[in-house]
């Protein structure tokens, strides 16, 4: 059995009975809501991270291995509802962030860290809506996500796990 740190939870996962259990109230959004991408997403983690620190330098999605399918298709990041949600509240943005774990960055109007995986920082950056401008949300992965997720489809199910948490 392995613990491990998700959006700011705990989690045991045991590869021998094939489970991911946590005790804390908010794992339910992850082992229930969002169980499709999550139970995807960690054991092919454990399998595949390396012991590599995060570099702190931010790439498009368009720039991880296979990243054009974050553009088209029923594979699009649904960032509008981060900007519907949040385009006028910098304040709740970060503290959505915050109740997952989330760091605070600072870039743009607003943005957080946040790590859906131990060594997989995603960084989500707020600019508000204001009288020239819409409201705007963007997602960036550390450069080291093609070492850390090998696997196209893993580092989508990654990002859209965390823009649907976001969003709520």
């Amino acid at each position: 059995m392995y613990t491990m740190q998700a959006f700011g939870i705990d989690f045991i996962v045991s590869l021998d009975e094939r489970t991911i259990t946590s005790s804390d109230p908010k794992s339910e959004l992850f082992l229930e809501r969002y169980k499709d991408f999550f139970k995807l997403a960690v054991p092919w983690y454990m399998t595949s991270a390396k012991d590599i620190p995060a570099t702190g330098r931010l790439i498009s999605p368009i720039d991880v291995k296979g990243g054009q399918r974050f553009f088209s298709g029923t594979h699009v990041l649904p960032l509008d509802r981060i900007k519907e949600r949040f385009g006028r509240d910098k304040v709740a943005f970060v503290e959505r962030g915050l109740r997952f774990g989330a760091e605070i960055v600072r870039v743009g109007d607003a943005a957080v860290r946040i790590y859906p995986l131990p060594r997989v920082p995603v960084t989500i950056i707020l600019w508000l809506q204001d009288e020239e401008y819409p409201a705007r949300a963007t997602l960036f992965f550390d450069s080291t996500v093609d070492f850390q997720l090998s696997l196209s489809d893993i580092v989508w199910s990654v990002a859209m796990m965390t823009t649907l948490v976001m969003g709520e």
